[in-house]
């Protein structure tokens, strides 16, 4: 195998697929990438067995098709080092040859039929969702999973597809993230089933998807994920174990507080106010009397804040204590200029932050002795 690559662009591309493959591993192939080059086009594949990609290599020359298994780390360092417009890559049987204009650099080679083989996109029946829908259901949702958590289902988002709808949801056990998107059925895709896509493997996705109103062609299939881009093919196995029942979470209630709150100004206040939180003392409270909202914390160790800012309530004083680093994480999702709603019913019942674009979250609120 002989190609000239465009640096620059072969990097982009590499480092998607460096993601994937792991660091570490009992079996070493899986530290190293796969160029597989036919006579018309060049892919770049990685995997751990768990996620696997394959990439299209763009700006490519092809001047000998063929494959070749190259090292993550050594190939990384190459392209991040080197100041050459162009390489070469030229492999054989025994090893990798990397050359720019100035620069020679030999690699020693593995086989190329070892390397396991990631899954093709040859689905009749999937979902397409426009790129920009699917990379912000991701945004907003993952940062609420919990990765450590023992119950495995937590460690992941949640994916409901029916035929013209995308709910993603997130959540730890103390917050929950949920947002709908459009999406349209091609063939017959099984709708109604559960697939919880783990946190790693929705993080490298969304690194993936392009930017606009790209369609992603998405199959979820009783153990794993498909998803084809224009650029290449993602696949994930999936959780296993029951996701809660999460619609239980949102708050169904008549006799709540809804107060319209810009995204900036509270975050803005909200930062303000943690300055004095610590490890032990996270909570604000949130307290909303006579058309303000004020934010305060006391923290025996460091000191006291309290933040106040207009908002459009006229009801009796409530307060409610919240975790300061999970209404921001929140609020890190949204635009600045935008406005979201905050349903509170007292200071003991969930918190619910809603948008007009089907976004909500709920935040279990912390009783006082948990300040």
């Amino acid at each position: 195998m002989k190609i000239k690559i465009n640096r620059e662009s072969f990097l982009r591309v590499f480092q998607i697929a460096a993601a994937v493959a792991p660091a570490r591993s009992p079996k070493t192939i899986l530290q190293n990438v796969k160029l597989d080059v036919s006579k018309d086009a060049g892919n770049l594949t990685a995997t751990d067995t768990e996620v696997g990609v394959r990439m299209a290599v763009p700006d490519l020359e092809i001047i000998t098709p063929g494959m070749a298994v190259v090292p993550v780390s050594r190939l990384s360092m190459i392209l991040r080092e080197s100041n050459d417009e162009e390489l070469v890559i030229d492999a054989s049987s025994d090893k990798t040859l990397i050359t720019g204009f100035n620069s020679r650099f030999e690699l020693q080679a593995q086989n190329p039929d070892e390397f396991p083989e990631v899954a093709h996109f040859d689905e009749v029946d999937y979902y397409e969702i426009n790129a920009n829908i699917l990379k912000e259901l991701i945004k907003r949702t993952l940062f609420a999973t919990d990765s450590e958590s023992s119950r495995y289902a937590l460690g992941g988002v949640l994916l409901e597809m029916d035929d013209k709808t995308i709910t993603a949801v997130g959540t730890d056990g103390r917050r929950l993230a949920k947002m709908q998107g459009v999406l349209k059925k091609v063939g017959n895709p099984q709708s109604g089933s559960t697939t919880i896509v783990p946190s790693r493997a929705m993080h490298l996705m969304e690194r993936i998807l392009p930017d606009g109103e790209v369609p992603v062609q998405v199959s979820a299939r009783p153990n794993d994920l498909l998803m084809k881009e224009p650029g290449g093919i993602f696949y994930t196995r999936l959780v296993e174990g029951r996701f809660p029942k999460w619609r239980d979470v949102l708050p169904k209630r008549d006799q709540s507080n809804r107060i319209d709150i810009p995204v900036g100004p509270m975050y803005s206040a909200l930062r303000q106010a943690a300055i004095v939180a610590s490890e032990e003392s996270r909570g604000i409270d949130f307290t909303f009397k006579d058309g303000s909202l004020v934010l305060s914390n006391s923290t025996a160790e460091i000191g006291q804040s309290r933040i106040e800012m207009p908002v459009p309530f006229d009801r009796a004083e409530l307060t409610i204590t919240l975790d300061h680093r999970y209404v921001a994480d929140f609020l890190k999702v949204l635009q600045p200029d935008k406005t979201f709603t905050l349903d509170v019913e007292n200071g003991e019942a969930a918190a619910y932050c809603e948008t007009d674009d089907n976004y909500g979250y709920v935040i279990m609120p912390l009783s006082k002795d948990r300040r």
